[in-house]
C-alpha cells in the first residue's frame, strides 16, 4: 500500500525535479496529482513513463491526500500549505516561509531525522534553504566527533538557484556577449550575471549581510545545534547547476584531516573524492543530476588551532531541494505514516 502524493508547483524547476526524483527512487505512489497555477492550467509532465496534467491548484481538494510536496512561492505557500494542512494532508515546503517558525521542524535526514515527530504540531515540515542544505551534510557528522565552534562559507551558487528567470537571463547574455547588436539588461540580477560574479542573494539586511547569508547563520543553528557561530558570504556565479561551497571550520578540540575524510566518506548523503593531483576534486558542472553532496580539498587550517577546510559541491535543484523533500517524504512515510 503507497501514499496519495500531490506535488504543488510541478512545472517549475523544482517541481519537475521532484517528481523525476520520486520515480527514480521509486517512491511508493497509489496516485499522484500535480497542481499548478490558472497561468500553467492543463501543462503536461512527465512521471516516469506516465504523462500527467496539472490541475488548479485554487480549487484542488487535499481531503483524503497523504502529503503534498510544495515547490512554489511563499506568497503561494502562505494561502494553500494551511489548506492542505487542515484537510489532513502533510505538507513539505520548499519555500522559506515556514522555515524560521519554532512550531514547524526544519528537516535534512541525514542530520536531524528525529525532529521529523514535530510535524503534527501544524502537519507542515520545512525544506531548508539550498546552500544551507549542502553544508549541514557535511556539518553534522564532523560535529559528532569534535563539537563545531564557528563555520565560516563562501558560496558560488548556480542561476538556477534563481529559477527559470534566472537560467534564461545568464543563456541570454552570454549570447549576446558574442553578438554587438544585442544587449540583454539585468532584470533577475542586480548586475550582468555572463562571465561575471554578484556578491549578492536576495536582499540587504540592516547589518549588511543579504538574507541568504542570514537563512544559513540561522538555519545551520536550527537543523544542526543553535551553539555554532556561522558566517557566510554568498555569490552568485554563471553556472547553470550546482552550488560550491568553500567551508572552513573551527573545532572546540583537534580533528585530524585524514580522521575527518574518513569520518566524512562513512557519512550519509556524501561522496569524498579528493585527490592531492590536478582535477582530483569535484566541480559544480560534474555533480548535476547526481544524489550525493561530493566533498573535495579536505585540509587543516594552520591559521587557528582547531581548524579543517573542505570543498562542498552539489546539484542544488536535487539535494538543495527537491530530493530533500522526498527524502523527508520518505522519512515520514518510514517513520510515521508507515503506509508503503
Amino acid at each position: 500500500m503507497g501514499y496519495r502524493i500531490v506535488v504543488v508547483g510541478a512545472t517549475g524547476n523544482v517541481g519537475r525535479e521532484m517528481l523525476n526524483i520520486l520515480a527514480e527512487r521509486q517512491f511508493p505512489v497509489d496516485e499522484l496529482a500535480v497542481l499548478a497555477s490558472r497561468r500553467s492550467l492543463g501543462t503536461e509532465v512527465s512521471f516516469g513513463d506516465k504523462t500527467l496534467t496539472t490541475q488548479d491548484l485554487d480549487t484542488f481538494d487535499f481531503t483524503g491526500w497523504d502529503m503534498a510536496l510544495f515547490a512554489v512561492g511563499s506568497e503561494a505557500t502562505k494561502v494553500y500549505a494551511p489548506k492542505a494542512a487542515a484537510a489532513g494532508c502533510t505538507v513539505i515546503d520548499n519555500s522559506s516561509l515556514y522555515r524560521y517558525d519554532p512550531d514547524i521542524p526544519l528537516i535534512v535526514p541525514e542530520c536531524n531525522p528525529q525532529a521529523i515527530h514535530d510535524y503534527a504540531k501544524k502537519n507542515i515540515i520545512a525544506n531548508p534553504n539550498c546552500s544551507t542544505a549542502q553544508m549541514v551534510v557535511a556539518l553534522k557528522p564532523l560535529h559528532d566527533r569534535a563539537k563545531i565552534k564557528r563555520v565560516v562559507v563562501s558560496t558560488y551558487q548556480s542561476v538556477s538557484g534563481a529559477g527559470k528567470e534566472g537560467m534564461d537571463e545568464l543563456w541570454d547574455q552570454t549570447k549576446a556577449v558574442y553578438n554587438p547588436t544585442s544587449d540583454v539588461p539585468p532584470k533577475k540580477f542586480q548586475k550582468q550575471i555572463a562571465f561575471n560574479v554578484i556578491p549578492q542573494i536576495d536582499v540587504f539586511m540592516e547589518d549588511g549581510s543579504t538574507k541568504e547569508e542570514w537563512k544559513m547563520v540561522v538555519e545551520t543553528k536550527k537543523i544542526v545545534d543553535p551553539s555554532i557561530k556561522v558566517t557566510a558570504t554568498c555569490v552568485r556565479v554563471p553556472v547553470f547547476v550546482g552550488h560550491s561551497e568553500a567551508v572552513n571550520i573551527e573545532f572546540e578540540e583537534f580533528l585530524d584531516e585524514d580522521e575527518a575524510r574518513d569520518i566524512l566518506r562513512e557519512a550519509p548523503g556524501i561522496m569524498v573524492i579528493d585527490k592531492r593531483e590536478d582535477g582530483g576534486y569535484v566541480s559544480p558542472i560534474e555533480c548535476a543530476g547526481d544524489f550525493a553532496t561530493f566533498i573535495s580539498r579536505i585540509r587543516q587550517d594552520s591559521t587557528i588551532e582547531n581548524g579543517i577546510n573542505l570543498w562542498c559541491v552539489s546539484d542544488n535543484l536535487r539535494k538543495g531541494a527537491a530530493l530533500n523533500a522526498v527524502q523527508i517524504a520518505e522519512l515520514l512515510g518510514r517513520e510515521v505514516l508507515k503506509k508503503g
